[in-house]
């Protein structure tokens, strides 16, 4: 729920927008050297010498984005920052700062954003990024956050969407799927909730799977990670709107197709089972799926060696050349045209 009942009530209005800012903002420490005037004034003020700038945006709405009814307001601010970073980390860059903007209701006190902004502040500390500006304003529709991140990295470090070639591997960090089916099981539980408010589920059993859902985390460790095994990935993308989406999004880009297989995709036990229970296919969840914030990216044939017995990568594929499409290769080894269900946000899907 948005907030305890018991507890006391603050109203925006007491406060006015330059006093809330002032009051949600006050206590986020600067951590980077880049930074030089974070909030306070017309602008922020960064410096980042030679290095070259990366920017992104995403807007989380609610009733679209996520349901306040399961999802906790520290974990909330907590994501939305997540998903920023992410962007960065795609772009194999370094995440420096963000700027928060909001947008609520009169049924959200100045308490429940207190709520929100300590979950910003956790992951600001976590993944070492400074909050140097944002913007508060009234909504008639619920609570929407407007989160830009900002990271750096030298010029030849940065990896595009656009940059496989024909014969690169495909390689995929940590496991997929999880976020999508935590969603089922939280999603489930409302219903459940809805028709006896009295009830009280047992989630230890997806714990693994709701964390991914309502408290994934950037990869920000595979950049040092492939600088260490000395790979420079071709092209990458964050998996935001689900594995099979984020491959045609690259393959699209870079002008390739490409043969992933089902047999080596990456699947936690706590999914495969959950996907059991709901008498759904795992494969079909785990590529179509999305809000895993896992990097996909491709290596040249000749890296293979250097990640292959890597525990935070898998190798699901290889690229092609244009002409022969995008296909999954089953475990019956069935060559089938690979088909984008991810996320589209421009539509009026069922899932995040």
């Amino acid at each position: 729920m948005i907030e305890n009942k018991n507890q006391s009530r603050t109203s925006l209005e007491q406060l006015g927008e330059f006093g809330l800012i002032e009051h949600l903002t006050k206590d986020f420490p600067i951590q980077q050297e880049s930074t030089i005037k974070s909030v306070g004034d017309d602008a922020a003020v960064l410096s980042f010498e030679k290095e070259k700038v990366v920017v992104s945006t995403d807007l989380l709405i609610e009733g679209v984005h996520f349901d306040l009814a399961y999802a906790p307001l520290k974990h909330l601010g907590y994501k939305a920052v997540v998903v920023n970073i992410s962007d960065i980390c795609a772009m194999n860059a370094v995440p420096t700062q963000i700027t928060v903007s909001i947008a609520v209701s009169n049924r959200f006190p100045l308490e429940a954003l207190e709520e929100l902004y300590e979950g910003i502040k956790l992951a600001c500390n976590y993944y070492k990024v400074d909050l140097v500006g944002g913007d508060t304003t009234s909504s008639q529709t619920g609570l929407i956050i407007s989160i830009t991140a900002i990271g750096k990295a030298n010029e030849d470090e940065i990896i595009y969407r656009s940059g496989a070639g024909d014969n690169n591997l495909l390689v995929v960090s940590g496991d997929i799927g999880g976020a999508y089916m935590g969603l089922q099981v939280l999603e489930r539980e409302k219903q459940v909730f809805l028709v006896n408010p009295n009830s009280q589920p047992d989630l230890s059993m997806y714990d693994y799977i709701i964390e991914r859902q309502l408290k994934p985390e950037a990869r920000t460790d595979i950049r040092q990670l492939l600088k260490d095994l000395d790979v420079h990935p071709t092209s990458m993308i964050d998996i935001s709107d689900g594995l099979s989406s984020e491959i045609f999004h690259l393959c699209t880009q870079s002008k390739v197709g490409c043969n992933l297989y089902e047999d080596k995709l990456p699947l936690d036990p706590q999914f495969i089972n959950t996907c059991e229970e709901f008498n759904i296919d795992s494969t079909t969840m785990a590529i179509n799926g999305g809000e895993d914030y896992e990097l996909l990216f491709t290596i040249k044939m000749e890296d293979f060696e250097k990640v292959k017995a890597n525990p935070n990568l898998t190798i699901i594929g290889h690229t092609t050349q244009e002409s022969e499409g995008l296909h999954l290769i089953t475990r019956a080894n069935t060559k089938i045209p690979l088909k984008a269900r991810g996320w589209n946000p421009l539509a009026n899907n069922e899932e995040e």
